[in-house]
């Protein structure tokens, strides 16, 4: 029998990456706060990779941390191994990835929520939205239990609906065994979300005491050991090594022999799976010109012997996995422990939501994570975070926090979501941003440290210690600008050494730094009153000065793009009315209403005339005003 239970301000749907950020968002801006998950035991699991961050996802997971959010230090709690990735390259694509301990990130996960305050964790199916008469929302449990609230957010991962494939066998399911959300899924299409089918995968697990390790690459972390938060308090540590493998011809042998049993290639599964995590079965069509796929063998956890096998994603019947793994040297004896699935699931079309990740026709209702249509642990909780305090903000009657893409990655993954859509799971990249050496994982701080605290999410504490940090970078900019370095047989030793001119006269500090093949370490013996300060001061203030040019022609690139963003479109404006819009543009605008020109632009199907169309407009209606 249906009872009444209480009243939120907010209710989150799933306790994944993105309801735990959303969650903890809106609980800690003020706002009384529930996150329902259909198992509290698995609270913040990792299904695939336990790992955090990665080419481009380090960004984001950075700049959750800079704007309040929990994932980063979560992270830095329970790492197993840290590395940053593409060192050899710029710095704009510098990444930081860290194996994590998957069992512990969770119960770190579970008990942060569980210690929040104004934040319910519940353990409930919701089986049933529907709207009230006051225009709030009412949810029902399986248990028949009543909640209402003034915003939900929707963070269902991949259990709408779920659907777990192993070659010919299939049956309804969540990700790891755990129940679907079947009847969530129905009352969501009943209500008229326009939902599609999306389709992913996750590798095979092998115990530990079966691999040859003497036959692998040993991969072992950094040194120097960066934290993923700003505000670090852990002594992180490198605990456990990873290793790197291949496949072989016959490996390939093997799943060729067997794609017809493969339900990726029987029509089986009708969900469209990710373009850039494909499985080993896909990787083997696609590349068929290659010999050999990467594969790394990683753990899962300090007390487990489970080892995850990343790059052999596959849907392939379970004795055809087995095959094809023991082919693979160091793996030829391997015991699997858990074998590898794909798995489909409903999900929202993005051009539905609004740039705050409020729905444009369901007011209150808000969606983030791959329920969005994305994939990956840091995108999912980058848009809870998003989602989180755009809920509390409407709460409390204030207007959305938009994250732009010339400020964030977060802002970019939102822009390219609500306005490009995605026909596939959407994954970041730093090749999606324009103003990619602006948004360096380094520099998250200091680009959106001073949001999270006017938004509510960072301390006056921690705020504080960031402006000191600013203070130092500044001081040291002046300094070594100053600074002359004179020459010297042993400094034009290592100058000749470095395959860059030796000096015959003093020369600005600022002027070596320049140099592509000089940095602060080599030039310390020579910089006598080098201060003592932290790494990540003489980092900012090296990077400043090395890329100074550019960063300044990319803040100019940003800012004439801003002058395209602060051009507001009305929301009730209507496209079909005005004279000059070419037939697709009308249609493509009014499904995706953007907020201003500049989203305009960015939207498929605007043309450079359209956009001229919309500006004259705008420019009519502003003379009439």
């Amino acid at each position: 029998m249906e009872y009444f239970a209480k009243d939120y301000d907010v209710i989150v749907i799933g306790a994944g990456h993105a309801g735990i950020e959303a969650a903890l968002a809106s609980a800690r801006l003020g706002c009384n706060t529930c996150i329902f998950t259909i198992n509290l035991d698995w609270v913040g699991n990792m299904p695939c990779n336990p790992s955090i961050g990665g080419t481009s996802k380090g960004h984001l997971v950075r700049e959750i941390d800079a704007l309040g959010g929990e994932m980063g230090k979560a992270a830095d709690a329970n790492t197993l191994q840290s590395r940053m990735l593409n060192l050899g390259k710029g710095p704009a694509v510098h990444s930081l990835r860290a194996q994590i301990d998957r069992r512990n990130y969770s119960g770190y996960m579970k008990h942060t929520l569980e210690r929040q305050e104004n934040l319910d964790l519940r353990q409930a199916e919701i089986v049933e939205i529907k709207y009230t008469e006051n225009n709030k929302m009412q949810l029902k449990t399986h248990l028949e239990a009543l909640y209402t609230a003034k915003c939900v957010i929707l963070a269902t991962g991949t259990f709408l609906s779920g659907k777990v494939y192993v070659g010919d066998v299939s049956f309804e399911s969540g990700p790891d065994g755990m129940f679907p959300a079947n009847k969530l899924g129905a009352s969501l299409k009943e209500l008229g979300l326009p939902l599609r089918r999306f389709k992913t995968g996750t590798p095979s697990r092998v115990n530990r005491r079966s691999v040859n390790y003497s036959i692998l690459e040993l991969q072992n972390g950094d040194d120097r050991i960066v934290p993923f938060s700003f505000d670090n308090k852990y002594d992180i540590k490198n605990k456990l090594p990873c290793y790197v493998t291949y496949t072989n011809l016959d490996t390939k042998d093997v799943i060729l022999k067997n794609l017809h049993r493969s339900p990726l290639y029987s029509g089986k599964i009708d969900g469209k799976g990710p373009r850039y995590c494909p499985s080993i079965e896909d990787k083997i069509v696609r590349f068929a010109e290659k010999e050999r796929h990467q594969i790394f063998i990683e753990p899962c956890g300090e007390d487990t012997e489970e080892m995850y096998l990343q790059g052999l994603s596959s849907s392939l019947p379970e004795d055809v996995q087995l095959q094809f793994i023991h082919t693979i040297p160091g793996l030829e004896n391997a015991e699997t422990m858990r074998t590898a699935y794909a798995i489909e699931y409903d999900c929202v079309d993005p051009l539905a939501l609004k740039a705050s990740l409020e729905f444009n026709d369901y007011e209150g209702l808000f969606g983030a994570g791959q329920f969005n249509g994305s994939s990956g642990y840091e995108e999912a909780a980058a848009q809870g975070l998003v989602a989180g305090i755009n809920a509390a903000r409407k709460v409390k009657a204030l207007e959305p926090v938009i994250f732009e893409r010339s400020n964030s990655y977060i802002g970019t993954l939102v822009d390219d979501l609500v306005t490009k859509g995605c026909s596939d799971p959407y994954r970041m990249m730093t090749s999606r941003s324009e103003y990619r050496l602006l948004l360096r994982q380094d520099s998250a701080d200091r680009r959106l440290t001073p949001i999270g605290h006017e938004i509510g999410l960072i301390s006056d504490e921690r705020y504080e210690k960031f402006l000191h940090k600013l203070e130092l970078i500044a001081h040291e900019k002046e300094r070594v600008s100053k600074v002359v370095i004179s020459p010297s047989e042993e400094l034009n030793n290592m100058l000749v050494s470095r395959e860059t001119s030796p000096l015959v006269t003093g020369v600005r500090m600022t002027e070596l730094l320049k140099r592509p093949q000089l940095n602060y370490d080599l030039l310390a013996p020579f910089d006598k009153d080098r201060p003592d300060l932290p790494y990540e001061i003489f980092e900012q203030v090296e990077i400043d000065t090395k890329y100074d040019g550019y960063i300044k022609r990319q803040q100019a690139q940003i800012n004439e793009m801003h002058r395209l963003e602060v051009k507001l479109l009305p929301e009730n404006i209507d496209y079909n009315s005005i004279i000059g819009l070419r037939l697709e543009a009308r249609e493509k605008l009014t499904k995706v209403r953007p907020q201003n020109i500049g989203q305009a632009s960015r939207i498929s199907g605007v043309s450079p005339s359209d956009i001229s169309v919309l500006l004259i407009y705008l420019e009519k209606e502003r003379r009439n005003d």
